[in-house]
């Protein structure tokens, strides 16, 4: 199995040559690919089936285990699943190599796997990106 410290500067790789064969949309084909394979029995679940809930219960499982400097709050009375990612570790270790650069739109990658997921089951997805220093924030929320 390819370790997490190998996989990140490969996913990194793919995307520029994905890039290089037919542009920004061969990208963002693949994202939606990978969110329709990956997420429908794990992400798209839970979030159908438990909400917000579901949301908290699919990030503590995969933010703790690629070890993730995270927040995460789960507020029912505003009807609100937040996560405010410190330092991500997948940017993080990229930024961190000296032999490559990471794909300029490394981060993307995140809303286009989860946001359609969180929309198909009615709730809104809003971001805050922060790319260069490996942070974000996310907030999905009943419309």
């Amino acid at each position: 199995m390819i370790s997490f410290t190998e996989f990140i500067p490969a996913y990194s790789e793919g995307f520029k040559f994905l890039e290089q064969l037919g542009g920004r949309e061969e990208v963002e084909k693949f994202w939606s690919m990978l969110s329709d394979l990956y997420l429908k029995d794990s992400l798209s679940k839970l979030i159908k089936e438990k909400g917000l809930e579901g949301c908290f219960e699919y990030w503590s499982h995969s933010l703790n285990e690629e070890a993730a400097d995270f927040t995460m709050t789960l507020d029912n009375n505003k009807g609100e699943f937040r996560i405010d990612m410190h330092r991500c570790p997948s940017k993080g270790k990229l930024l961190e190599l000296k032999y490559m650069t990471p794909y300029h739109s490394y981060c993307d990658h995140c809303e286009a796997l989860y946001k359609p997921v969180a929309e198909k089951a009615g709730f809104e997805y809003i971001s805050d990106v922060d790319c260069d220093n490996a942070r974000c924030s996310l907030v999905i929320k009943k419309k």
